[in-house]
């Protein structure tokens, strides 16, 4: 991807930062379509280049975050291919290559204390914190989906074009059942689903 398209993806103000660690960490950055279960991911390619791809329905702040994730897995990976994909290293790297970018000119204020919360122990992914995907959804445009923890007991909801009932929470995630098989699924508080009416 040319670097000059990224300010379609990325805050303006990131920009420097952005092309400097392109620079530095040589990938092919792919924009796919909306994936519902990653928002980026990082993998090394047959000829040994390396390839990140990232959602292209993003916001720019979690875009933004998504792709210092990915850039994190790939220093990770070029210093050592024995640990854990989100192991301390990557959590390491990752903090380290996100600092430079918590600042006002690049994140709204409201923002910047609930990220430097996040990274003091990221997770595997940015919808696994509660505050800061919720905080980060208000940036999305407008849509018609809630998160299932938002949703009332007993709700009916559609996801991936299945109707669920939402049922009680066990220990961190909701057991809903299809309706359609009568088969009970284990949904991640963050989920976006569709309320049916």
């Amino acid at each position: 991807m040319n670097h000059l398209t990224l300010h379609n993806y990325v805050p303006k103000t990131a920009l420097t930062n952005v092309n400097e660690l392109l620079n530095r960490f040589h990938f092919h950055l792919k924009i796919k379509s909306n994936r519902k279960t990653k928002h980026g991911d990082f993998r090394p390619l047959k000829d040994g280049s390396f390839q990140i791809t990232i959602n292209n329905d993003l916001n720019k702040y979690r875009f933004l975050i998504t792709l210092i994730h990915e850039i994190a897995h790939l220093k990770t990976f070029k210093e050592s291919r024995k640990v854990k994909p989100h192991g301390l290293e990557w959590k390491i790297n990752f903090q380290h290559l996100l600092l430079p970018f918590l600042k006002p000119t690049i994140f709204p204020e409201e923002l910047l204390p609930i990220i430097a919360n996040y990274i003091r122990n990221p997770k595997a992914s940015t919808d696994s914190d509660i505050k800061l995907s919720l905080a980060l959804k208000q940036y999305d445009e407008k849509s018609d989906k809630d998160y299932i923890f938002e949703i009332p007991l007993k709700s009916m909801f559609k996801y991936n074009n299945r109707i669920f009932e939402k049922g009680e929470k066990r220990r961190v995630r909701y057991i809903c059942k299809e309706l359609k098989t009568n088969k009970e699924y284990l949904f991640h508080p963050n989920a976006e689903v569709e309320l049916v009416k």
